[in-house]
């Protein structure tokens, strides 16, 4: 299916590929707008049935990249390969509907003049075979009773499930998913994040996800890759990424957490806060990652920390502490509001931290290493 939603015959293959070759390589891919390099020397695999969310802030080229394997944007170098046939390189270039891949927008792009069953059988060509995958589409997103209703008579959720079902059904070697929860409010997103995972799961499809949302990406993904700057950061299955992230970028961007200035001696890290456990930091000045679930917070009248702000979500509370040195840290707390903004109080972080080194200060820090 092409972006304007035409079917065509496709020339790369269905999705069957042995477990251990991998249904989409990139090589080497660049893209550049301008003086703005969006994709910049990406090397990446997607496995057979695996569901892989490409995870960075706006303008970090994760979009791009997207469109460069649907086949919207031509790169400037590097090699696609999906299915092993190359689809786009230095002499080919495979139009976007002759791709074999599934495309998921973020307003779904549903035909509003069709029913749910002829949005589900556009894209099937085989007319012999509409009926069988229309009918199994519906089954697989739970929608039988809808089949005959029109995308205006449908909620959010449902519209995002016929826009799945409609990309799965010409049974595509990949399916792209581009924000596809932006455009539903926050309690549908949540649910719908599990139907999506658990309609592709089903299927056996091979996914990459788009999403500038870190929980969606852990909670979704098989595997995320972070990207920054055009560049891939780093790509793991979602607790490594989030306990062992390779720089402060991916350790701030996946998840909470606040970078404390400290002096490391390769074991423990001096901070304003105390000595934190940093098994295996560099030496010398270090920039410490703290989470706010490692850090327990009581009041105290003496103590050296400032409660400058709660937010409070009902089930917990995330309570921003300002530190003598001008850094800040926060604590996920319980639900009880037993502090206030101005507060003082004390802190201590529990486990082990991580340290990276930190760029060079305007002033050499007051803490010594031990």
């Amino acid at each position: 299916m092409n972006e304007a939603g035409e079917a065509s015959d496709a020339t790369v293959p269905a999705a069957n590929a042995p477990a251990n070759t991998p249904v989409v390589s990139i090589r080497g891919l660049c893209k550049q707008f301008g003086v703005v390099r969006a994709v910049e020397a990406l090397d990446l695999d997607v496995m057979p049935g695996e569901l892989l969310a490409l995870l960075g802030p706006s303008g970090c080229g994760k979009t791009t990249t997207l469109r460069l394997l649907a086949g919207f944007e031509h790169p400037d170098a590097g090699t696609i390969r999906l299915g092993g046939e190359v689809v786009s390189g230095a002499e080919t270039f495979v139009a976007p509907e002759r791709r074999n891949m599934g495309v998921v927008f973020q307003d779904f792009a549903l035909f509003p003049h069709l029913t749910v069953a002829q949005n589900l059988g556009y894209g099937v060509r085989d007319r012999a075979l509409r009926a069988k995958r229309v009918a199994e589409m519906l089954d697989l997103i739970r929608l039988n009773d809808a089949k005959d209703r029109r995308p205006f008579e449908l909620s959010g959720g449902q519209q995002q499930r016929v826009a799945l079902g409609r990309a799965l059904a010409p049974d595509p070697a990949l399916v792209l998913l581009d924000e596809p929860f932006s455009n539903l409010d926050a309690a549908l997103r949540m649910r719908m994040r599990a139907d999506v995972r658990d309609i592709l799961k089903a299927a056996g499809a091979t996914a990459v996800l788009v999403t500038h949302d870190q929980e969606e990406a852990l909670t979704l993904a098989d595997r995320v890759a972070v990207m920054n700057e055009g560049r891939l950061v780093q790509v793991d299955v979602p607790a490594e990424l989030y306990a062992h992230p390779l720089d402060p970028f991916v350790a701030t961007f996946v998840g909470d957490a606040d970078l404390l200035p400290g002096v490391s001696n390769g074991t423990d890290v001096e901070t304003v806060i105390g000595r934190l456990r940093a098994p295996g930091a560099p030496q010398g000045q270090v920039d410490v990652v703290v989470r706010p679930e490692q850090v327990k917070v009581w009041l105290d009248g003496n103590g050296i920390g400032v409660v400058l702000g709660i937010e409070y979500f009902g089930h917990d509370q995330l309570v921003e502490i300002g530190l003598p040195d001008g850094s800040r840290a926060r604590s996920r707390l319980g639900s009880a509001r037993d502090l206030v903004a101005g507060d003082r109080v004390s802190l201590a972080v529990t486990g082990d931290a991580l340290a990276f080194p930190a760029p060079q200060r305007s002033s050499e820090s007051s803490l010594t290493s031990t």
